[in-house]
């Protein structure tokens, strides 16, 4: 069973689904170290108090996987004194453009049909299936960062729940975190607190029925059959863990040795 680290997340007005991964057992007994690995949703409606907050984490590097579409929407995250900004797009800017400008806007006719059953879901999968298998590159350049010099590293993007949680996932596995305490610590991102904030306009005078709400909650669940969706394309295209780190990402023996020196006790 894998041991229930104390959580110490603090609640940040502006920033949401922060927290620290420290304490997560590796499969060897060690533990992943406290104050090294953050994940969180976008930095672009902090606060003062926020801002100072994350400044005090001495951070060195900042991964930021929102495309250049979320920033419009969002924001530019704040800027953190000597901390480096990496900008890696875990999404094509004009992919889903479209479907986000349907999912805001939308009215309940449209929505049905766009997200009705179980086509919510699937996208989601489809989606955690994708990433996996096309943005190998992406994920190597994080694990090889984080193997230099990039840490304490944050890693983010709209909610810190898909991609965030997906290039978590990967840097865990790496690390050799246990499985189930990697999907303990994405289960964490579906707790009505840490969940992002749609604002919503269109047809309807309440932009949130119960009929919108429900069609809406698979695209902002954190749900175990989409990161089993990702574990399961890593097992159906390499065969397992150390073929898709090794032939995958292109994570040589040396490199996982480095990750585990900077990032376990």
């Amino acid at each position: 069973m894998t041991q229930q680290v104390p959580s110490t997340e603090p609640r940040l007005a502006g920033v949401r689904n922060f927290r620290d991964v420290g304490g997560m057992p590796t499969e060897d007994g060690r533990k992943v170290r406290p104050g090294v690995l953050y994940r969180s949703g976008h930095l672009a409606s902090a606060t003062a108090e926020d801002a100072a907050f994350l400044a005090s984490l001495d951070l060195h590097t900042v991964f930021d996987f929102r495309n250049d579409a979320d920033r419009s929407l969002e924001g530019p995250d704040i800027t953190l004194p000597g901390v480096r900004e990496v900008r890696l797009p875990l999404s094509d800017p004009a992919d889903g453009a479209e479907f986000w400008k349907r999912v805001r806007r939308g009215g309940i006719d449209e929505l049905r049909p766009l997200l009705g059953e179980g086509r919510a879901e699937q996208r989601m999968i489809a989606s955690y299936r994708a990433t996996i298998l096309t943005r190998t590159d992406e994920h190597a350049r994080v694990l090889r960062a984080l193997s230099e010099e990039s840490v304490p590293a944050l890693m983010h993007c709209s909610a810190g729940k898909d991609r965030a949680g997906l290039s978590i996932a990967v840097t865990l596995l790496a690390l050799g975190v246990e499985r189930e305490a990697i999907t303990e610590d994405y289960l964490k991102s579906g707790a009505k607190h840490r969940r992002y904030k749609l604002h919503r306009g269109g047809e309807s005078s309440d932009p949130y029925t119960p009929e919108i709400t429900e069609l809406l909650s698979p695209l902002f669940d954190a749900r175990l059959e989409y990161l089993e969706a990702a574990f399961e394309t890593i097992e159906e295209n390499w065969g397992g863990v150390d073929a898709y780190l090794t032939r995958g990402l292109g994570v040589t023996p040396e490199l996982r040795e480095r990750l585990r020196e900077r990032l376990l006790d």
